[in-house]
């Protein structure tokens, strides 16, 4: 198994994280001919999507690329009709075609088996390393390291309410509406609680499950249910404005995910972490420019920029959140700081100094891996796409 290296991957990236390499275009393709078809989940009501499209437009404009260049297919679902969209835009002249979500990898594939002269980009995805397609490949990025910059606004905020006297050290329960119980979403909780546990040791936190990527209804009543549980500050890992809206309505701190809600919770709404894919769209795009190889898996990183925490609202953090967050990401980009030290965190009441986590994703849920070593647990190392699956203490995940 490769471990991670760093690469100068292009002129548009100083350096990328990449695991593996696959996929060549030969001679490349002209910048006026290039054409990219991206296909997603939903639309630009969801915020996970959004920011897949958002970054898609910024990536064009950055290259230069002209309209009809690249082709944006929304409302795409995680069935056949994900195979026929990217099999259409192979058809219609797609040099590369790009899918934002995790169920969407089976049909991907699928087609990438059929198009070989087509690079076929894969967000979350969990295959690539093992499938031996040479123009299929996985992207992810290290978002682990921002959601734990944001559980320290969390944190900070906790702080302060205790110091207001809002709340006792024994109340600084936080709630978390949660899509699945999969290791991406476990690992982003993981990493938010621990950020907030660096400020308050004896924070808690309670985790509800919506069994969807994106349902309003229910994940504005999931945090509701948070709220009346005496969860004093909401986070969350699903895709619409439930959650943040149901903050603002409790007058409940709220912490959201890929963009801003600020507008949405303006007297509640902190902070909010995300990944941003503009870099890798104009990396895998620049590889196709130049007949270069793609990553098998791509990791972005806080140094490449793909890792952001966004839009901080003064008005609602603590005072000091900014200096506090200055000094956690130059520990986190320095390497001083490890997001998942063994030393910061127990299960069962006990450190873990050893754990077999499933990076082969064979589809028999079996860990063949070990992914603790120098102290730490080494997340989106061995593939792009998170495997860290461990409840922690202090966590309480709901999934019934």
């Amino acid at each position: 198994m490769k471990k991670i290296l760093a690469i100068a991957a292009s002129a548009v990236l100083a350096a990328s994280m990449v695991v593996g390499f696959a996929g060549c275009q030969g001679g490349g393709v002209s910048k006026d001919e290039i054409k990219v078809g991206f296909i997603f989940l939903h639309d630009e009501t969801s915020t996970y999507d959004k920011n897949f499209i958002d970054s898609a437009k910024e990536a064009a404009k950055n290259l230069g690329l002209k309209d009809g260049q690249i082709v944006l297919r929304t409302n795409v679902p995680e069935d056949d009709s994900c195979y026929e969209a990217a099999a259409d835009l192979a058809d219609s002249g797609c040099d590369i075609v790009f899918a934002d979500s995790f169920g969407h990898e089976s049909h991907i594939l699928k087609a990438a088996r059929e198009f070989p002269d087509v690079e076929f980009c894969h967000a979350t995805g969990t295959q690539a390393h093992t499938a031996g397609v040479d123009n299929f490949h996985n992207a992810f990025a290290e978002i682990y390291e921002g959601r734990y910059l944001a559980g320290v606004a969390a944190g900070m905020k906790l702080e302060e309410m205790i110091e207001d006297g809002k709340i006792t050290a024994a109340q600084a329960k936080m709630g978390y509406v949660g899509a699945f119980p999969y290791a991406e979403v476990i690992s982003g909780f993981t990493s938010f609680y621990l950020g907030a546990k660096s400020i308050v040791p004896e924070v808690t936190m309670t985790v509800r499950y919506t069994s969807s990527w994106y349902d309003e209804v229910a994940e504005k009543n999931t945090a509701n249910s948070l709220i009346n549980e005496g969860c004093v500050l909401i986070s969350q890992h699903a895709d619409s404005l439930g959650a943040p809206s149901a903050c603002e309505e409790a007058g409940v701190p709220n912490v959201s995910y890929n963009g801003s809600t600020k507008s949405t919770g303006p007297n509640t709404y902190i902070i909010s972490s995300r990944v941003n894919w503009t870099p890798y769209f104009e990396y895998m795009i620049n590889c196709v420019l130049n007949g270069e190889e793609i990553a098998t898996d791509w990791v972005g990183t806080l140094e490449t920029n793909s890792v952001q925490i966004l839009d901080l609202n003064t008005d609602v953090a603590a005072e000091g959140t900014q200096e506090k967050l200055d000094e956690v990401m130059a520990q986190l980009k320095a390497g001083t700081l490890k997001v998942f030290n063994t030393d910061s965190f127990t299960v069962k009441g006990k450190k873990l100094d050893s754990y077999l986590a499933d990076v082969d994703d064979a589809g028999d849920y079996v860990p063949e891996t070990e992914a603790i070593s120098g102290g730490y647990f080494h997340e989106s190392e061995y593939r792009s796409a998170p495997y860290f699956d461990i409840i922690i203490d202090g966590i309480t995940s709901i999934t019934t």
